[in-house]
């Protein structure tokens, strides 16, 4: 076994109703609170219980909620100005991947002083945090576990900081704040955690390890069996809690093997066409995973049983195939676009896509298979 690393959070709380933990949460948080979230998840009433917890437990809070789809560094920004005026002594993040990916970074720039532009990459953050608690309203990102945050620069382009410093000191798990997520986010997200959990098992990366792979593994698992539920059933409060937990054991799987091309590629859909960022992978997914085939099949026949249990007997090609045509499927069925055409990409807009996905050389470097630049045009035909 070759040396790895594993990372995670110290502290996940987890069920139904545990948003009412919070109020045990403000010895870490401080008398202090920011809360970082986004007006629809204020609007739906999700905020709410979260403050009246933190005030239980003696904490006063400023509430944030001009956090956007896909952040640009103007909200970043804006929300570390008013931590430094409220005199903040922890950040809580609320809502899905943007709020959290915000809350991560305004806890660590309000307190290390560092500028937003010096710290884009990989290891690159020296300065420390404030501490951190970070709540999904979503079971897709995992970001509440993962040491990366998402930011657009310019126009169109998505930058990522990553370190280990932007780990959260605690993860809560409430189901019951996503009951409210309409059909199609609900579809969306849940492939996105399908695909932290694919390309962290495939990951090209000198640290894919043991532990993320039998976490990404079970978090497949989980996804698989309930992802059908939640999105026809929404009301179903088990299967909401499981993909909260799935969409979390894949977010640790790949935070320590990180994932590849599918993201890579969806990176520019939702950059340069405001496609959601759950969306953007599941339309690319199926095309990456066929072109990925030829040299991690053998990953791909391992992880079909755990999405579709009938394949356990299968033989390895039916695995394989099995496995891809079924995650092809999985859209149709979930009533999600499954063409980039479907959601007002034009097809001469593809090269310069393609570009746009080279420059991701980040996530580029983890795939399995060297992605050209005429490779992402062809992928992104087929998908168009």
């Amino acid at each position: 076994m070759s040396t790895f690393t594993f990372a995670t959070v110290p502290q996940i709380i987890a069920g139904p109703g545990c948003i009412a933990r919070l109020s045990e949460l403000t010895t870490l948080l401080g008398s202090r609170v920011l809360v970082i979230s986004d007006d629809g998840v204020v609007k739906a009433g999700l905020v709410q219980p979260a403050l009246a917890s933190l005030s239980a437990g003696g904490a006063e809070t400023s509430l944030f909620t001009g956090v956007v789809a896909d952040p640009p560094e103007a909200i970043i920004h804006a929300a570390v100005a008013q931590a430094i005026e409220f005199g903040a002594t922890g950040v809580l993040g609320i809502g899905g991947g943007s709020s959290l990916d915000v809350a991560k970074l305004v806890a660590l720039l309000c307190r290390s002083g560092e500028a937003l532009d010096d710290i884009y990459g990989v290891g690159k953050v020296s300065g420390q945090r404030l501490p951190l608690v970070l709540v999904p309203t979503t079971a897709g990102t995992g970001s509440e576990v993962t040491p990366i945050s998402i930011v657009t620069t310019g126009a169109y382009q998505k930058k990522g900081v990553v370190s280990p410093v932007l780990l959260p000191d605690a993860a809560v798990l409430d189901a019951e704040l996503t009951l409210g997520l309409p059909p199609t986010v609900t579809a969306a997200t849940g492939i996105d955690a399908m695909v932290h959990a694919i390309e962290a098992f495939t990951s090209a990366s000198a640290n894919n390890n043991p532990v993320s792979r039998t976490l990404a593994k079970e978090a497949l698992r989980l996804l698989g069996a309930n992802i059908e539920i939640a999105v026809m059933t929404g009301t179903d409060l088990a299967a909401r809690q499981a993909m909260l937990l799935g969409a979390m054991l894949a977010g640790q799987a790949f935070a320590n093997s990180p994932v590849a091309a599918v993201h890579a590629l969806a990176y520019p859909v939702g950059g340069r066409y405001h496609v959601p960022h759950g969306l953007s992978n599941s339309l690319v997914l199926p095309h990456v995973l066929r072109f990925n085939a030829t040299v991690c099949g053998d990953a791909y026949a391992e992880l079909a049983p755990c999405l579709y249990p009938h394949l356990e007997t299968a033989g390895q090609a039916e695995r394989i195939s099995g496995f891809i045509e079924g995650l092809a499927m999985l859209p149709v069925r979930l009533n999600l676009p499954i063409r980039l055409r479907d959601v007002g990409i034009p097809k001469d807009g593809l090269p310069l896509l393609a570009e746009s996905a080279m420059e991701q050389t980040r996530l580029l470097v983890n795939n399995p298979r060297t992605v050209s630049l005429p490779d992402a045009v062809r992928i992104y035909e087929v998908a168009w």
